[in-house]
This record gives C-alpha cells, sequence and structure tokens, in this order.
C-alpha cells in the first residue's frame, strides 16, 4: 500500500501537486505517529521531485533564467520550515496536523480559480515574488502538504508564461526544498527509513511520468480525488 500511495504521489506532485495528501495518510494509517510521518513522507518524496525535475528538463532548461532568482529564498525559506518542525512539540504537531491537511485539501480545490482570478500578471509581480516564495517554502519545510499548489498559485500570480511552463518552475522549487527536507530529516528527524525505502523508488516513476502526463491529462479528475482523500484524511487525523 505504501508503494502504490508512493507511486501516486510522485504523479499527482508533478501534475497537479498535493501528493502528499495520498502518501502522508497511509504512513499514519501504517502506524506512524503524524510527525514521524511527516518527515518520512518529505524523505520518501524527494525522488519524486528529482524524476520531475528529469521529466521537464526540456522546460526548465529554456526557463533557467527565471528558477535561478528564486532558489536561495527558496532554500532560506525551507531551512527555517524544518527547524521550526523540529523544534516544535510532537504533541503541538499532533494537533495541528489535521488543520493543516484541511487547508491544503481546499487549496488543491481552488487553485484553478485563483489562476483565472488573477489572470495575466503585470510587472508588480517581481517585487512580491520572492518574499512570497520564502513564504511558501517556511510552510513546505514544515509540513509540505499541497506545497506545489502554493508555489504554482505563487507563480502564476508573478509570472507570465503557460501553465507548462509554471508547471516546470513550480518542480524546480518543489525540488529544492525538498532537498533542503532530505538534509535535514536525514541527519535531525525521526525518519522510519523502512517506509521511506519502499515508497522511494515509486515516488521517483511517479514523479518522471508524471510531467509527461501533466502534457496530456487534464488534471482536474486528479485534483478532485486529491481532495476528498485530503479532506478524509483530515477528519480521520482528528478524531484518531
Amino acid at each position: 500500500m505504501i508503494a502504490i500511495a508512493g507511486f501516486l504521489c510522485g504523479v499527482v506532485n508533478t501534475v497537479a501537486g498535493g501528493g502528499s495528501l495520498i502518501l502522508f495518510p497511509v504512513l499514519v494509517g501504517a502506524g506512524l505517529p503524524p510527525l514521524q510521518a511527516n518527515v518520512t513522507n518529505t524523505v520518501a518524496t524527494w525522488p519524486g521531485y528529482l524524476g520531475g525535475i528529469f521529466g521537464f528538463s526540456e522546460e526548465l532548461r529554456a526557463d533557467h533564467r527565471r528558477l535561478r532568482p528564486l532558489v536561495l529564498a527558496s532554500i532560506a525559506g525551507s531551512s527555517l520550515g524544518c527547524a521550526l518542525l523540529l523544534l516544535t512539540p510532537s504533541s503541538a504537531f499532533d494537533a495541528i496536523v489535521p488543520v493543516l491537511v484541511l487547508a491544503a485539501s481546499v487549496l488543491v480545490a481552488i487553485q484553478p480559480r485563483v489562476a483565472k482570478w488573477v489572470g495575466n500578471p503585470g510587472e508588480g509581480g517581481r517585487r512580491i515574488r520572492i518574499p512570497l516564495v520564502f513564504l511558501a517554502t517556511i510552510y513546505g519545510g514544515y509540513f509540505g502538504g499541497s506545497l506545489g499548489v502554493i508555489l504554482l498559485a505563487v507563480l502564476v500570480f508573478t509570472l507570465r508564461g503557460t501553465i507548462r511552463q509554471l508547471t516546470a518552475l513550480k518542480a524546480g522549487l518543489s525540488f529544492i526544498d525538498g532537498t533542503v527536507g532530505l538534509i535535514a530529516f536525514a541527519f535531525f528527524g525521526p525518519v522510519r527509513w523502512v517506509a521511506a525505502a519502499v515508497a522511494a523508488p515509486t515516488t521517483l516513476l511517479g514523479g518522471y511520468l508524471g510531467a509527461s502526463i501533466a502534457r496530456h491529462i487534464e488534471p482536474r479528475t486528479l485534483r478532485m480525488s486529491v481532495v476528498v482523500f485530503g479532506v478524509v484524511a483530515a477528519i480521520y487525523l482528528w478524531v484518531r
């Protein structure tokens, strides 16, 4: 079950964002405490982000100049988020995680409406792009569920480009955030390495295939499936 969830997580993260809402609840259902499930999820999903990088390599090579200024903001934000998580008592994280999962599910649901509402961004987006990416990756380092959705919304709000170009940039930023989390939690987090080892290869495959799927699939059905799964997971985490 963890391997299947890892594959779906990799696909969804690349196509629409929100894949962590699939793997994280499965890890909790397998008996991991929420904090341990969260850091294990971060480590296990990193290969999926790597797969997305390979899948979008053509787009990222063509658009690397717009990605480069956001790298430091992503590293700084994710580092701060990871530090906050590691310093947060596990009881506090257990209490807040259902809210985070539910909020992330809502973000997945409303992403298309946000993109439609924003329209084509003006030049003013340049001034707030880096601060918004910094804030988004603080969240990514702390929890990470639907980080891709948040990053895509930031890019849609502040950059001009096709959804394919912005999705590729989102994949690059997600990979940077995930790399910081991988390093931080591998050394300092309570990672369940057996579960991570089961999920990691399938997230890699899912992330790579997801880039191809993103070029052809209508993501609405996939997005709404993630929303339903996330809401159910939030309710489960609340009452468990």
